[in-house]
């Protein structure tokens, strides 16, 4: 039996056992993920923000994307984040269970494309852990390996979103939310795609 299938027969909730059964088939959908969270910790912290762009045919999709904030109501206190702009902007918002399932499903079978990609995605996984899911499992791609790759810099060199940036004459945008940082993730991409020759 196919590996995909064992893990559809365990006892998940539904949202999951129908993305694991996209896995039977090869993607050519990037998704492009930022994420904003209280801090590092698996334990403690939480995901306070998601945005994510989908790239197909070597071009951003704004039609096809994700951005929620996560209801996680003492941690956005604790960052800053007032009742009157939790309450009054326009985003979606949603509970931490919602936001996951939502995110799962927009997410699919796609490759995810990141910044520090590991971080983000091993909050999302301690996430999903809480609602009794398996890891995701998606190829992953970080810009910083893939600018590395392509110019053959040692693995012990990290690269930030400002210096990647820089070098690749990606204008910074006026603001520094997630969204704004997903979509320069997504710039940035596209360049080192091409430049690496990947289809």
């Amino acid at each position: 039996m196919l590996d995909w299938l064992k893990h559809i027969n365990k006892d998940h909730p539904e949202f999951w056992k129908e993305y694991l059964a996209k896995f039977s088939k090869n993607s050519k959908r990037y998704v492009i993920l930022a994420t904003e969270s209280t801090g590092d910790s698996l334990e403690k912290d939480v995901i306070t923000y998601i945005s994510a762009f989908a790239v197909e045919n070597d071009a951003i999709s704004i039609k096809d994307s994700f951005e929620t904030i996560l209801l996680q109501y003492r941690f956005l206190h604790d960052n800053h984040l007032s009742n009157e702009y939790i309450i009054e902007s326009r985003l979606l918002k949603l509970s931490e269970p919602e936001a996951l399932k939502t995110f799962v499903e927009y997410l699919g079978n796609g490759i995810i494309v990141g910044h520090q990609i590991e971080k983000d995605m091993a909050m999302i996984n301690a996430t999903l852990e809480r609602l009794e899911c398996g890891k995701l499992r998606n190829e992953a791609l970080d810009i910083a390996i893939m600018h590395r790759k392509l110019h053959e810099i040692p693995e012990d060199k990290g690269f930030s979103l400002d210096e990647l940036s820089d070098y690749y004459k990606i204008q910074k945008p006026e603001g520094e939310s997630v969204t704004e940082k997903a979509y320069k993730i997504a710039l940035l991409f596209l360049k080192l795609k091409h430049k690496l020759g990947l289809k």
